[in-house]
């Protein structure tokens, strides 16, 4: 199969979906890789290395699409990118389709074949592709929010951990998931007082366990809601429900329960956020105020430490992307049943049922496209 790795063009994103050391192993299986210039260079990986590894290094965005089997990607396509994709091309990359009706029309009319990263399910219910990100990404928002909660940033001026004498700042963490164990560690860890919220009694049980003495779990409904964002320094959103629209915890209204200069950092984004009031800023303007809140809605918050990302991403979409590759889309799938939870759009039909549920358009069972 012919491997094309194109340059992550959204904005400030740094990320690649191939290493040199990827490169090697598709090499090793028998596959051809051609690599766009520079698309390495942001997480640190020069066309030089990649040449070594065996890949092949095209000039631009139109050819790498061009002469593809299957689009190695990071961040979903943006609408410059939308005309490169031909007609059965497997596309493996993150998605989100739930949260971009645009995005989802684009990739239907292109008729391509759409293997999300986020939708990749194990049998125990984990998602392997989005574990990395959403560690990368909540141990990101406490440290965003800390920075964010400083006053010439436009938050209430609180140091997250306090000092002697000086209580630390209250942070809330709306789900109890990766992105809010990862998130609640890091804020425990700089000394914040802590409260993750889940919908979840064995969830909360377990957090209660492995999580340090000031952290507390609560659960979580509207009321337990409404009166802790009173007190909160910093609000982290991260709640995710696979492949599908994230519900609102946070209103419009809710705002002015909140203290002045409060922050609030909405890892759900890329879902479509869970705090009705946010929507995907880019790491050049990552922020906005509404009713005196500071939101950050970064959409690709791993993105801006790239090294890590990358070296985090590739660890576990390699091993898939080669299967995707020695046998076909089609044989991958029907093997491997993680993988076929993956399939989202397939040569037009929507078939994954939380995407056609977003946007209320026709679900195909992908049994049927075999």
């Amino acid at each position: 199969m012919i491997i094309g790795v194109p340059k992550e063009i959204k904005n400030n994103e740094n990320r690649v979906a191939l290493t040199p050391a990827g490169v090697a192993e598709f090499k090793k299986n028998g596959h051809v890789v051609y690599v766009q210039t520079q698309a390495g260079a942001g997480s640190g990986f020069s066309d030089e290395e990649y040449t070594e590894a065996g890949a092949s290094i095209l000039p631009t965005i139109e050819a790498v699409y061009n002469v593809a089997d299957m689009i190695c990607k990071v961040k979903e396509p943006i609408a410059s990118e939308y005309n490169l994709i031909k007609e059965h091309q497997l596309l493996f990359t993150y998605f989100h389709f739930a949260s971009s009706e645009e995005l989802t029309h684009a990739m239907i009319e292109r008729k391509a074949v759409c293997l999300a990263y986020e939708t990749v399910e194990k049998t125990d219910r984990s998602l392997p592709l989005l574990v990395p990100m959403s560690e990368v990404a909540g141990r990101m928002a406490i440290q965003e929010g800390a920075k964010y909660l400083e006053k010439p940033m436009g938050g209430r001026g609180i140091l997250l951990g306090g000092v002697a004498g000086v209580k630390p700042a209250n942070v809330l963490i709306l789900g109890g998931g990766i992105v809010g164990i990862q998130a609640a560690k890091m804020a425990a860890g700089l000394g914040a007082n802590v409260t993750i919220v889940d919908i979840s009694l064995p969830r909360l049980r377990y957090l209660e366990d492995v999580l340090p003495a000031n952290v507390d779990t609560v659960m979580s409904n509207e009321y337990n809601i409404r009166q802790l964002i009173q007190h909160a320094d910093l609000i982290v959103g991260a709640v995710l429900i696979p492949g599908a629209k994230a519900p609102h915890l946070i209103t419009r209204k809710m705002l002015k329960l909140m203290k002045q200069g409060t922050v609030l950092v909405d890892v759900a984004v890329d879902q479509g956020g869970c705090i009705e009031t946010c929507s995907p800023t880019t790491h050049e303007n990552p922020t906005f105020v509404i009713d005196g809140i500071v939101h950050y809605c970064v959409a690709n918050m791993p993105g801006a430490v790239p090294y890590t990302s990358t070296l985090a991403l590739t660890n576990a979409t390699l091993p898939y992307a080669i299967q995707l590759a020695n046998k076909g889309w089609k044989k991958a799938c029907l093997e491997n049943e993680e993988l076929k939870k993956g399939l989202n759009v397939v040569e037009g039909k929507i078939v994954f049922k939380g995407v056609s549920d977003a946007w209320n358009l026709d679900y195909t069972d992908v049994l049927t496209l075999f």
